[in-house]
């Protein structure tokens, strides 16, 4: 009777979930599950050169996709090199099946080699994790794990699996019966929100005169971007955004103010902070969102419509809550019966660019990308000063075209990111800004541009330092400079070189206008952007401050 090793079930059901490619690192604890991809068709595997590259690989796959990412790992230091990506994903919503080889079930607690608890330690950071110790749960216990990875809210979930589960063989048969059986079926999510809400709501807004809405990530997760614009285009009031939230309007969008925050535009938090009613969908009001809790929209009722309760006044008391499916509540929303007559409000507030400095630097240099890029190109940001201009001054089109790591802020995510978003849309431009800090943590995926012969474009903002902590120590901390400038970057262009990846400088802002051929060619290339650590990112409010303490940006 024809058997079927626990490896190969992983791969079969892989397969059977949709799943069309999965990153890696190979290790003792997964030789079985890459002997079985070695002649298994139907999955692509993308080995990076490091497992943090293979988590950040699926998130950018996963953010850009809409699907779940999956990443694969050995046990001990492979599966420990994951948890930075997998917090990555677990604080911006980000559906990841993770898989992960663990010692056999014989040697567990017992410090063997290369022995984690990766049980324990990933599960502050992941919707559910499983150890599996019989390999008739495999198939079960990989649909349920995918299929949650997505479900309600998204967010990572890890499978271990030990070596000797990956090498035992079960009849075929079995393994197609237990395929095919359904999972036990999901808590159903179900929203607490009744009629007396969306009454009350209505209540709210038509006794307001001065209303904003924020839009964060939940919008993109629960696919209600078309309800939301309806929304905004039938009230004409203004619309703000987090950084997650960031593609669901673009500046050709009337009422749209920008992104809100520490560095939000100032239009953009003058309207939440003079608002007497604030409509908050799909945003958790993390700290450098609010700063001052006492002076966060201090004059505001606010409403909260989210899917996850435990958001709901976990970091701001709000008048009016309303829980569930942001897409369902939208259409209940739009057929109430609403005041229209925002506009002047929300002209009030509009600001017009005048921006006309010629120096190169980071405003130049996305101001010129505005005039190239279109809805064809998928950008993605490492962390730093980079993002947060990137994020305040590149016009982002559409949803899901813009990546980057928001709640974690992780440096290192850029590259291996834009790696996964490139093989999940094969059709599309992908655009990597990165910081020269932030590039050096995982340069080592540049190799994969190659040997997959992925054409994505590398533009470093070099500004010779960290340029976020640097700022920082600027303002409050009397220019103490410490560990922040570097002083000796390698020749980036010579690193791309040695990866088989051509790339120029570029040192002055005429030649910014090189980018249009750059972006069109269809080969990967590296661009060194010099600039001077001397530009910082305006507007900022400290840490816990509020409004009223906005440094620059007048």
């Amino acid at each position: 009777m024809k058997k079927i090793t626990g490896a190969k079930i992983v791969l079969e059901t892989l397969k059977y979930l949709g799943v069309k490619d999965i990153f890696g690192y190979p290790g003792g604890a997964v030789i079985p599950i890459y002997d079985a991809l070695y002649d298994f068709k139907g999955i692509n595997h993308y080995m990076t050169r490091h497992e943090q590259g293979a988590v950040h690989s699926a998130d950018g796959y996963a953010r850009t996709k809409k699907v779940p990412g999956v990443c694969l790992a050995t046990s001990g230091p492979g599966a420990t090199n994951l948890v930075t990506g997998i917090m990555t994903a677990h604080m911006d919503s980000i559906p990841l099946l993770v898989i992960t080889g663990q010692v056999s079930t014989s040697f567990l607690g017992k410090d063997s080699f290369q022995e984690s608890d990766i049980i324990g330690i990933t599960s502050p950071i992941t919707k559910n994790n499983y150890l599996v110790r019989d390999i008739c749960d495999l198939p079960e216990i990989l649909k349920e794990a995918y299929t949650l990875s997505k479900h309600g809210r998204p967010g990572p979930v890890l499978v271990d699996i030990p070596k000797n589960i990956q090498e035992q063989v079960v009849d075929y048969s079995l393994f197609e019966i237990l395929l095919k059986k359904d999972i036990q079926e999901m808590r159903k999510f179900k929203p607490t929100y009744t009629d007396k809400e969306i009454e009350e709501f209505e209540n709210y807004f038509n006794s307001s005169k001065n209303p904003v809405l924020v839009i964060g990530g939940g919008v993109l997760n629960a696919r209600c971007v078309e309800e939301v614009r309806e929304f905004i285009n039938r009230t004409k009031i203004p619309v703000v955004s987090t950084l997650m939230g960031l593609g669901i309007f673009n500046k050709d969008d009337k009422g749209y103010l920008g992104m809100i925050g520490m560095h939000g535009l100032i239009e953009a938090n003058r309207a939440v902070d003079e608002c007497d009613l604030l409509i908050c969908v799909g945003m958790r009001f993390d700290d450098r969102i609010v700063g001052d809790k006492k002076r966060f929209s201090p004059n505001s009722k606010k409403i909260h419509i989210e899917l996850d309760k435990a958001e709901i006044n976990k970091n701001i008391v709000v008048d009016l809550p309303i829980i569930g499916n942001a897409k369902d509540i939208f259409n209940r929303l739009l057929k109430l019966d609403l005041k229209v007559y925002y506009e002047s409000w929300r002209e009030s507030l509009e600001k017009v660019d005048v921006f006309k400095e010629r120096e190169l630097n980071q405003i130049t240099t996305l101001k010129m990308l505005n005039e190239i890029l279109d809805e064809n190109y998928i950008v993605v940001t490492d962390v730093g000063q980079h993002q947060m201009f990137t994020a305040q001054h590149l016009d982002i089109k559409k949803p899901f075209q813009f990546c980057t790591s928001g709640g974690a802020g992780t440096m290192g995510y850029g590259l291996p990111a834009a790696i996964g978003a490139q093989i999940a849309n094969r059709d599309k431009k992908v655009l990597a800004i990165l910081g020269d800090g932030g590039f050096q943590m995982n340069q080592q995926e540049l190799i994969l541009l190659a040997q997959y012969n992925l054409p994505v474009k590398i533009l470093i903002f070099n500004n010779g330092a960290l340029g976020m902590v640097k700022q920082w120590q600027e303002l409050f901390n009397e220019k103490r400079y410490s560990s922040v400038i570097l002083d000796v970057n390698p020749d980036f262009v010579k690193l791309g070189n040695a990866h088989f990846i051509e790339g120029e400088k570029i040192d002055n802002v005429d030649n910014l206008k090189r980018l249009k051929e750059i972006l069109e060619n269809d080969k990967p290339y590296l661009v060194d952007i010099q600039m001077s650590y001397k530009h910082n990112v305006y507007p900022i409010i400290p840490a816990g401050k509020s409004y009223e303490h906005t440094i620059g940006g007048e």
